[in-house]
């Protein structure tokens, strides 16, 4: 293997940093003379890639605001085309952000750039058009879904599928951590997500619906580091609750309910085994257009995974403090939903598959540098 061969990685959120950190340090094990080089956050920095541009000034979430800051979003895929130029990558990882990441990987094989795709864009759920874009310009696609495979086999997509990452992030906490909760009461985590917009939309119901629960419960919110604790403390004025910055799994590891927003914290919200409740509610004119784009029947990880309706989903005008408070009293302990629910995270766990994700998807995009 010659030395300093170089791998570019992009990323453009959170979840993707993560992943793509986790990457990185079990591919280094593998071929320590690997260089790396990229867009993402501080999970990669950490892992000693040099970051190019970061991830704070990548996120846009939704069709109104990528639509705003298209100039922006422009600007830098301008920037990333003359650093690949410049620097001919042996191999160029993309990891998830598909508006982004699928026109780099048209323009990547265009000129020359071989293209691995870590974390499937969800062209199975929207824009199922995108999957020729796949099929044309990425060399090899890395799903993280276990149902994902079986629709990219049938447009002779090379898929992989090696597990969940997710998983080995959680089992990796759990080993290195014991955590005892320090309150007096049972836990009732929300976790509202970690942009303002989701803030505004959901915390509000959030603490409105938690608040019911209050004499039997702690109430407790996952805020996210890179919002300012004085936003989260606007919001929760007048109520009894801790706000825990940066230490969500912290959270989970001690809840016994949780109000979730969709995304990714539902999963890791079912693999630290607490019972919950997903919301979403976002703006009037990007839900009346993913209500015409979009094509699944279920907005959670958990049940996208599971394929049946395992934790009640409350989506828009349904995401009220009423049934909040409706689906939270059935998840009490004793109820027969909340066993029901514990029983699904199991099967969840099975169809995840076993621990070393990050390091089987290492070994297999080895197989693609340049000998």
């Amino acid at each position: 293997m010659e030395q300093n061969q170089l791998v570019y990685i992009v990323c453009g959120e959170a979840s993707g940093d993560l992943h793509a950190a986790n990457l990185v340090a079990a591919w280094k094990k593998t071929n320590p003379q690997l260089q790396f080089k990229g867009w993402g956050g501080d999970r990669l920095a950490e892992q000693g890639v040099t970051i190019e541009q970061h991830i704070s000034a990548m996120s846009f979430m939704g069709f109104l605001e990528v639509l705003l800051n298209i100039r922006t979003i422009n600007s830098q895929f301008k920037q990333l085309k003359q650093s690949l130029l410049s620097q001919k990558p042996d191999v160029l990882v993309l990891v998830d952000y598909p508006g982004f990441n699928l026109r780099m990987a048209k323009w990547a094989h265009e000129h020359g750039i071989k293209v691995l795709y870590y974390i499937s864009p969800t062209v199975w759920a929207w824009k199922q058009n995108r999957v020729y874009t796949i099929q044309k310009y990425v060399t090899k696609l890395y799903c993280i879904l276990p149902f994902e495979p079986e629709f990219y086999d049938r447009f002779g997509i090379d898929v992989a599928y090696f597990g969940h990452p997710l998983k080995d992030e959680i089992e990796r906490y759990q080993a290195t951590h014991n955590t005892t909760s320090t309150f007096s009461k049972p836990v009732l985590a929300l976790l509202p997500g970690s942009r303002p917009q989701e803030l505004k939309k959901k915390l509000p119901l959030m603490l409105a619906a938690a608040a019911q629960f209050q004499e039997s419960h702690q109430i407790a919110v996952a805020c996210a580091a890179t919002i300012s604790l004085d936003v989260y403390q606007t919001y929760c004025k007048g109520y009894d609750v801790h706000l825990s910055t940066g230490h969500t799994y912290d959270l989970l590891s001690i809840a016994d309910l949780a109000l979730v927003t969709s995304g990714t914290a539902t999963l890791e919200t079912a693999l630290f085994h607490v019972p919950q409740v997903v919301c979403y509610k976002g703006s009037a004119i990007s839900i009346w257009l993913a209500k015409k784009l979009v094509k699944i029947q279920y907005i959670s990880l958990v049940n996208l995974i599971l394929q049946q309706n395992a934790v009640s989903e409350l989506i828009q005008e349904d995401c009220t403090v009423a049934n909040m408070h409706t689906e939270l009293q059935k998840l009490l302990p004793g109820k027969p939903q909340r066993q029901a629910q514990l029983t699904k995270y199991a099967d969840l766990q099975a169809l995840l598959q076993e621990s070393g994700v990050s390091e089987r998807v290492a070994n297999s995009m080895n197989t693609y540098l340049p000998s």
